[in-house]
């Protein structure tokens, strides 16, 4: 097998789409698509006669750019992501960029009332609890009065209302998670950059791990991942009190 990309097909041998049948694949609007080209995000369009016309190489940055701004990034933050891409990356590779996006978490934070709020917790909650939640990320407040809730983390966090741990407590817990999560993430995430994605790159550039595989492999590896850090933290704290236990007997 050759171990080069394929080779970006030409403008005559793809699909041409008009700018209407871009919006709709995209699922979003002429504006945006004129906006986003105006600011060099997109390419411009292919021009046959006094036509535009877009390719899936337009869709698939299209695509590219919504995931990044679900993901909060800003206009300028997408810019110097995109601008990262090679010139002649193929609508293959720009999919494969965005299976490095898709959310850690299993799904992201959703907008809720206080009502609904009480309902998914499975309880009213007061003031304290909302600080509490909100110490660890879990809840905070919008704008407009609603609240913004990682669902996922919801019933880790009723568990520990229900322990009735000190709102100080819970500020110092979130504090060393933070810290010691972002440091654990960055180590992990450069492990991957260096070590096993340009190992899936290779591969894929032979024809053997298609963007779909790989979005399979990162969502096993998202357990994997978090089943080895607790087994590690459990082994740590075992440690720890043994440790304890023989200061404590000398």
């Amino acid at each position: 097998m050759s171990s080069q990309s394929p080779a970006p097909q030409d403008a005559d041998e793809r699909e041409l789409l008009t700018l209407e049948e871009l919006t709709e694949r995209a699922a979003t609007s002429v504006r945006n698509v004129r906006f986003y080209t105006s600011k060099g995000l997109l390419p411009a369009p292919i021009r046959r006669g006094r036509s535009g016309y877009y390719t899936a190489d337009h869709l698939a940055r299209l695509e590219m750019i919504r995931e990044l701004q679900v993901h909060g990034f800003t206009l300028a933050a997408i810019e110097k992501y995109l601008a990262r891409l090679p010139e002649d990356a193929t609508p293959e590779t720009i999919a494969l960029h965005r299976t490095l996006l898709a959310p850690w978490m299993p799904d992201l934070p959703e907008t809720v009332s206080r009502e609904e709020l009480d309902r998914r917790a499975g309880r009213t909650l007061s003031d304290e609890d909302l600080d509490t939640l909100g110490a660890f990320g879990i809840v905070s407040r919008t704008d407009d009065g609603q609240f913004q809730v990682a669902t996922a983390h919801l019933s880790v966090g009723v568990s520990i209302l229900e322990l009735g741990m000190p709102l100080e407590a819970a500020l110092v817990s979130h504090e060393i998670f933070q810290k010691y999560g972002r440091a654990m993430a960055e180590e992990l995430t450069e492990n991957f950059r260096t070590r096993a994605w340009p190992a899936y790159k290779a591969a894929y550039a032979e024809g053997g791990v298609p963007p779909e595989q790989l979005q399979q492999i990162i969502e096993r590896l998202k357990p994997v991942t978090v089943q080895a850090l607790v087994a590690a933290f459990e082994g740590a704290v075992d440690e720890l009190k043994r440790e304890t236990i023989a200061k404590r007997a000398q």
